[in-house]
């Protein structure tokens, strides 16, 4: 899923924790999941925001020539006003938008079946 079209809140909201467990059946499963998944956002965002930010750096680094562009305050704030990689993720964990397996669980499974 794209950061850009997520449409999780900008600010915290109150869950019932219960919902967390539906997937997995255990709460810090869900949280483990979860975290990665913010990881995962976080490092797409930050590779983003550098890419971009990387067309308005200069060779010539002088504390007397720094100016102000407006285009890189723009790209700045559009990324400040995104939402946060946690609450992106736990909004895609809510809606089932991120597949998540557990290796451990498989093998148990498949031992069983034997």
């Amino acid at each position: 899923m794209d950061y850009k079209k997520s449409k999780a809140p900008t600010n915290t909201v109150t869950h019932n924790l219960m919902d967390f467990c539906e997937g997995t059946g255990n709460i810090y499963e869900s949280v483990a999941i979860m975290s990665k998944r913010a990881n995962q956002i976080s490092a797409q965002m930050k590779e983003d925001l550098a890419r971009k930010l990387k067309e308005f750096a200069t060779a010539n680094d002088n504390l007397e020539e720094t100016f102000e562009n407006r285009e890189q305050i723009e790209i700045s704030r559009y990324y400040e006003k995104l939402p946060k990689p946690t609450l992106m993720a736990a909004d895609e964990f809510l809606h089932k938008n991120i597949y998540f397996r557990n290796p451990a669980k498989d093998k148990e499974n498949l031992a069983g079946e034997a």
